[in-house]
């Protein structure tokens, strides 16, 4: 008898237990605090509690920076796809365009947020409230390049990123400062040394992994999902400069310890001439841009940029690359309107294009088409004498943004290789004899003109 009480009892006790552990199973999944990693309850038009946890994690940290009057815009490239397909229909309805959670609800680890540094003031009762709602957050902060210069490589750190977490969900809330150049930048996501690198998966995150340059956008006030959010009023042009934003910044450090080396020439010609450079390059910046022509920083301009982050002084140009296909036959007329008469014309669309343009005094622009080919990039050299072709070989490079005497503007990316190419491995020498047809590392010879073709491919003005 007293083995089957304890029969009962052992059973009893199980089914106790197993009643517990399904009751702390149920409290879980359905009344565990979202602090803690909660499920939510599903909203309208999701297929999962995960759907569902996404949305409501976008909705709380909108009520998060909407209580402290934080102004934040959308630039999740995953949720900007969905909603540039969308967009007419978005614009034309107040309440969005159909009932499902369409958009906050796709699947993805992250929601991604801008926020433009001077308008807010970095309160610490943000984040207090954050805490409270039960967000955990993290802060990555890093140099301010801003402060960088010649005279001063100043060490103040800003804040860059910031990642706040809820549930299985986080935001990215990438911060925006305004370059001298017009132009919005973001920096790249370095974590410290005693920061939780698996405080989320932060190898995806798109805006961490390289600094990044914007022109500002203007920003459209949309429902999406039963969410009021700000997002670029062109979604497609804001995605299409996300995939060629990478930026890179002047080396002053090495630019610094380039002129301890080679004092800089701080002559009243130098000054002069450095003066009416940069007016050239803001205004041949202007003219191509206004066209659409995509150009970047070419031969001595680019050098003098990589090595010593200004004009090199004896160079007595500007030097612009562009690549052929984006050539258009509205670029002369436009330069001659801009002010700049046409100094001269070699080659043509087909075969080593090449435009030189007067500036102020006796500096010039030259223009240098570049033409694409299996494995290397070339441009071209014309002599006006003898008809004599000659050709630059690069090896192939994509472009980065950078900021060169207060203007945005296209570097090669891959810029030593470029530079290496071009003043081959002692580039960091200061040459004041150059020879175009002889002193470049990459320089061959191309043949010659046609006689019968020289009125069509050298002309002098």
């Amino acid at each position: 008898m007293q083995k089957i009480n304890k029969n009962v009892v052992l059973a009893l006790l199980s089914l106790t237990s197993l009643v517990f552990l399904l009751f702390q199973l149920y409290y879980y999944k359905f009344y565990l605090s979202q602090k803690n990693g909660a499920v939510f309850s599903k909203v309208k038009g999701s297929q999962s509690g995960q759907d569902s946890t996404r949305w409501h994690v976008v909705r709380k940290f909108l009520g998060l920076i909407a209580s402290h009057n934080i102004p934040v815009y959308l630039i999740d490239p995953l949720i900007l796809e969905l909603v540039d397909k969308d967009i007419e229909q978005i614009r034309s309805s107040p309440d969005g365009p159909s009932p499902q959670c369409k958009y906050f609800c796709a699947p993805r680890d992250f929601t991604t947020f801008a926020l433009l540094d001077k308008t807010w003031k970095h309160e610490v009762g943000l984040f207090r409230t954050a805490e409270k709602m039960g967000f955990q957050w993290l802060k990555i902060i890093n140099k301010d390049p801003r402060l960088d210069g010649m005279d001063d490589l100043s060490g103040i750190e800003i804040p860059l990123h910031y990642i706040f977490k809820l549930a299985s969900h986080a935001i990215h809330l990438v911060v925006f400062y305004e370059r001298s150049g017009n132009y919005l930048w973001h920096g790249p996501l370095r974590l410290k040394q005693h920061m939780d690198r698996k405080f989320v998966p932060f190898r995806k995150l798109h805006f961490g992994r390289h600094p990044g340059a914007y022109e500002k956008p203007e920003l459209l006030l949309v429902s999406i999902d039963d969410l009021k959010v700000q997002i670029p009023k062109n979604p497609s042009n804001f995605l299409q400069e996300m995939s060629h934003s990478r930026f890179l910044e002047c080396r002053y450090r090495e630019a610094r310890a380039f002129f301890q080396l080679y004092p800089d020439d701080a002559s009243l010609d130098a000054v002069e001439f450095r003066k009416k450079a940069k007016s050239l390059l803001h205004l041949s910046a202007l003219t191509l841009n206004n066209l659409g022509v995509k150009f970047w920083l070419s031969s001595g301009t680019c050098l003098g940029w990589y090595r010593q982050c200004n004009v090199i002084p004896h160079s007595k140009d500007v030097d612009l690359g562009v690549f052929i296909r984006d050539y258009k036959a509205d670029i002369i007329p436009a330069f001659q309107k801009a002010g700049l008469p046409l100094k001269h014309k070699f080659g043509k669309v087909e075969d080593s294009l090449e435009l030189s343009f007067q500036g102020e005094g006796d500096v010039k622009l030259d223009i240098f088409f570049f033409y694409e080919e299996d494995d290397h990039i070339w441009n071209g050299g014309t002599q006006a004498k003898s008809g004599k072709k000659f050709k630059y070989l690069f090896p192939k490079f994509t472009l980065c943004w950078t900021e060169f005497v207060e203007l945005k503007v296209h570097v090669p990316c891959e810029t030593l290789q470029y530079v290496e190419a071009n003043y081959g491995p002692d580039w960091k020498v200061p040459v004041k004899t150059w020879d175009w047809k002889s002193s470049p590392s990459n320089v061959q010879y191309n043949g010659v003109w046609p006689v019968d073709e020289w009125d069509d491919v050298i002309q002098i003005y």
